[in-house]
């Protein structure tokens, strides 16, 4: 029984690893989406609009999640969860207003070696010498993949580092609520409504949100509210639920790997031998973090007898 039980555990990480590799390419797919509905709208209206696509979305599926018994302490940490996402995602939207798509998946990458250690620092979480590994070595990989900061350090640029550390903290506080109340589309749907509710109110009386401004921007808010938000941030929100932060963030920093090939199809740039020899660097970062997990996960039996 201990066994079989171990073999599930180990399973559900593995899929929790697929899953957020699928996220990852939501949001590199997306990154086109996410520079370019700046043309049509601000940011805080475009981080409201495709919120509120993706939450009446998952609000109709929170039915399935009726019924649970709440844990104590559920509410604050589902409003400290629902805070830090809607800043985190507020703030890195902002920041493509004042830097380049290049310089912004760098920096908000910077995440990845952020979180193992508000990890540490706020649960106690210390990373593993294999984690800390493959977050640097990610870091490097990311860098190449970017091909550097090739502007001035801008505003845009600070910005896209606060989004980064604010992710680090979500990642920690999502992965808390998940692993002690479970309920993954209810967390979701109320990450995506409450950001909604702060950015569109911003939107309307400091930006130009405007059904017009909806209107032209509406391809690039289906594929951020549908896939990138929904999609993404909702898978994310199922996945942490079976695997730490630490994991959690260094395989959703593929997410620079399928921007450069969503970019290569409907842009029709090309990675340089630097970009892909930092696209090949963070993918094996991924898989020596996926093959640790599995040893780890493969001993556990033999250490049970």
């Amino acid at each position: 029984m201990r066994r079989k039980l171990c073999r599930d555990i180990d399973m559900s990480k593995v899929q929790a690893n697929c899953l957020l590799l699928l996220a990852a390419a939501f949001w590199g797919f997306g990154n086109v989406a996410q520079k370019t509905v700046l043309d049509h709208l601000d940011p805080l209206s475009a981080v409201g609009t495709r919120c509120l696509i993706a939450g009446l979305l998952a609000a109709p599926l929170m039915m399935l999640e009726l019924g649970r018994k709440l844990e104590p302490g559920y509410w604050m940490s589902l409003i400290r969860v629902s805070a830090l996402f809607s800043i985190s995602i507020a703030i890195q939207q902002v920041s493509y207003l004042g830097t380049s798509v290049t310089n912004a998946s760098f920096l908000v990458s910077t995440a990845t070696v952020m979180t193992p250690l508000a990890a540490w620092f706020l649960i106690g979480e210390r990373p593993t010498a294999v984690v800390g590994l493959a977050a640097c070595v990610t870091l490097v990989g990311v860098l190449l993949l970017s091909g550097g900061l090739t502007a001035s350090f801008s505003q845009g640029d600070l910005a896209a580092i606060l989004s980064a550390a604010c992710y680090a903290l979500w990642m920690v506080e999502l992965g808390r609520h998940m692993q002690t109340h479970g309920a993954p589309v209810t967390a979701a749907a109320a990450q995506f409504l409450v950001a909604a509710v702060i950015t569109l109110p911003l939107g309307a009386l400091h930006g130009n949100l405007s059904m017009a401004a909806i209107s032209d921007a509406a391809p690039e808010l289906a594929v951020l509210g549908i896939f990138s938000t929904a999609g993404a941030f909702g898978i994310q929100s199922i996945a942490q639920r079976f695997t730490s932060a630490s994991h959690a963030a260094v395989i959703v920093s593929a997410e620079s790997v399928f921007g450069a090939i969503g970019a290569a199809m409907f842009l029709g740039e090309r990675l340089s031998s630097v970009g892909a020899l930092g696209a090949a660097i963070v993918l094996g970062a991924i898989i020596l973090l996926s093959l640790s997990v599995r040893r780890s996960e493969i001993a556990k039996p033999v250490a049970a007898e």
